[in-house]
């Protein structure tokens, strides 16, 4: 996103992936309202529904007694009152696509990056191992946007803080027919927590389990998970057949930190290999979105001026930080306080009665709907639209 949004600015920007394609399973994919809105101001929403294969999610039911749901349908002041659960590879490749039509933009495919260009105390680019050999990137900004496991920021050097995560998540697919419920259901009790993404075809089911629990699992073998599905979700049973082998199920060990200083001269990290995101409530991508739309919003004009400061880099981090931090105490809380309880053994769904009740006023309702679709400080695009990819 921020390639595309700097290209388009008639920025130079090379892009570089380490792997052949963006095809990885199990990534997030889900786009909240707040990136609808930002990929419909720079006239790519409605084109995103229509070309690309999506499920509208417009109610998320969690797993409490009595049960609770949060309906985007309810949203306000929006095109996209709904979750766009989308696979992230095809979103990639639709904004890469759309990147290179700006002369600007180049992406190099299987370009692992394997160390940074120092000079006078500044990165200036960095080094890459291809499938031709070495390659050399020299830049006045080098991004580290390559996620959880960043390179660029062991390679930096930036040691994060690391926060709380008491959960791990398994994560594979069943099949769905046409008479299962839609959107995002679950299901909790006896020390387990499913939750269940509707992708049309498919259930893209998340099994939630004790952090360091999957070992022991593993080594009690594969029937005692199907078990636990079918006592959660008892309409599964008929399809349980489907899961056979361990090789269907990928482990996300969940993780949560931050950096103290997102950038140096000439270095500037954002998504998770700034602030690594617990995939509880889909934040990752999201905030991933928005801090590369708060960059080039701030980065685009000093960039094409050839006059980048550490102060411009800095202002990004005052930008983006506290929304992030505030994001990953709630996010802690719910992880602490709700989920790891949940898995306790003989434990219950909470009671959701006294939350019931004050959601039926109007105002309490609606801001933790309005803050899930939105997050704390929702990014919009601030750069004037180009002349055009060829810049005539």
């Amino acid at each position: 996103m921020l390639a595309l949004l700097l290209a388009r600015q008639r920025v130079p920007v090379v892009l570089l992936e380490a792997h052949g394609d963006f095809h990885r399973d199990f990534r997030g994919d889900s786009l909240h309202p707040a990136i609808m809105e930002v990929l419909d101001e720079v006239g790519l929403a409605d084109r995103v529904l229509a070309e690309l294969p999506h499920r509208k999610v417009r109610q998320v039911t969690f797993p409490t007694r009595p049960p609770t749901s949060i309906q985007f349908s309810r949203l306000l002041y929006t095109r996209f009152p709904f979750i766009t659960l989308m696979p992230q590879s095809r979103f990639l490749e639709f904004l890469t696509a759309e990147a290179a039509r700006y002369p600007s933009f180049e992406l190099i495919m299987r370009a692992g990056v394997r160390e940074l260009i120092i000079e006078s105390g500044a990165i200036r680019g960095v080094r890459y191992r291809g499938p031709a050999g070495w390659g050399e990137v020299r830049a006045r900004l080098t991004v580290g946007a390559d996620g959880r496991f960043s390179q660029i920021r062991r390679l930096s050097g930036a040691r994060p803080i690391v926060l709380s995560s008491p959960i791990d998540v398994l994560w594979f697919r069943l099949p769905r027919i046409a008479t299962d419920p839609e959107g995002v259901v679950g299901g909790a009790g006896h020390g387990h927590m499913l939750l269940m993404g509707d992708r049309g075809d498919y259930w893209q089911i998340g099994s939630i389990i004790s952090k360091g629990e999957f070992p022991r699992l593993r080594a009690a073998g594969l029937d005692s998970l199907p078990a636990v599905l079918v006592d959660l979700v008892p309409w599964l049973g008929e399809r349980i057949h489907h899961l056979a082998d361990w090789s269907q199920v990928s482990l996300l060990s969940v993780a949560c930190d931050t950096l103290p200083k997102w950038w140096r001269p000439g270095l500037l990290m954002i998504g998770d290999a700034a602030h690594v995101m617990s995939p509880v409530a889909g934040n990752g991508i999201n905030y991933a979105i928005q801090d590369a739309v708060a960059a080039a919003n701030l980065l685009a004009e000093p960039l094409a001026a050839g006059h980048l400061t550490d102060a411009h880099l800095a202002a990004i981090q005052r930008r983006r930080q506290w929304p992030t931090r505030i994001t990953q105490a709630v996010v802690g809380q719910i992880q602490d306080r709700v989920l790891a309880r949940m898995l306790r053994p003989g434990s219950r769904p909470p009671n959701a009665r006294v939350v019931r009740a004050l959601t039926r006023i109007p105002v309490l309702s609606y801001l933790p709907l309005r803050l899930a679709a939105f997050g704390l400080r929702p990014e919009h695009v601030r750069l004037s639209p180009p002349d055009g990819p060829s810049g005539q």
